[in-house]
């Protein structure tokens, strides 16, 4: 057994030494692989006395938290999933004018970041101004300072479940689950259904009894 110890050891060691000097393995990824999948859910909430559900028509479009609604071909397609996979799970669904149990709310969002890179001096950026051409031999290059401007926007989709149940007697409406997906292409219409799978399929608790 010590034997077999040590030659795994060794073997182990040869693998994170491996791993280690690759280069930039996130790069390596898949598009499905970049993806991160989030869900939470209220602990204390029983999800097979709720019954039935409805979805909204709309996506709400969250940007920089100004809030708008939208329903492009990408929010049809996640609400068609989430219609799918709540149904899969015993959850029947009906209009919003027959009380459901549980509400829908279906969130694309977006965050952008603007910011500044001090880049120093360009060395070399200097020929740019050379004196000789414009008549000033014995002149220095002008080597300008330089910084970069930078702006990022990072996107998510959001589902969370609402419980309309027991808003009357509560007073409030509380988040019974909420599931968040980030990473690439995940607004890209024909990736919603798996999308929506996954988050599902992280969340075995989430289903009914009829």
């Amino acid at each position: 057994m010590k034997t077999m110890n040590t030659v795994l050891s060794c073997f182990l060691g040869i693998c994170v030494i491996v791993t280690g000097c690759t280069k930039e393995p996130l790069k390596n990824l898949s598009i499905e692989e970049s993806r991160i999948y989030i869900t939470d859910y209220d602990s204390a909430a029983d999800f097979t006395s709720y019954k039935t559900y409805n979805v909204s028509d709309s996506a709400t479009v969250i940007d920089n938290g100004v809030a708008t609604k939208e329903l492009t071909a990408t929010d049809q397609a996640y609400i068609d999933a989430v219609n799918k996979y709540m149904q899969q799970r015993g959850y029947v669904q009906v209009t919003n004018l027959q009380n459901p149990d549980i509400g829908i709310n279906i969130n694309r969002i977006y965050s952008t970041a603007t910011g500044f890179i001090d880049n120093g001096y360009w060395n070399d950026y200097g020929g740019y101004y050379d004196p000789y051409y414009w008549g000033y031999s014995g002149y220095d290059y002008y080597v300008p300072y330089s910084y970069s401007v930078y702006q990022i926007t990072e996107g998510a989709m959001s589902i969370d479940l609402l419980d309309l149940k027991n808003a009357a007697v509560k007073g409030t409406i509380d988040l019974l689950w909420t599931g968040l997906i980030r990473g690439e292409a995940i607004f890209a219409p024909e990736n919603a259904d798996a999308q929506v799978k996954t988050l599902f399929d992280q969340s075995p608790y989430l289903e009914t009894t009829n």
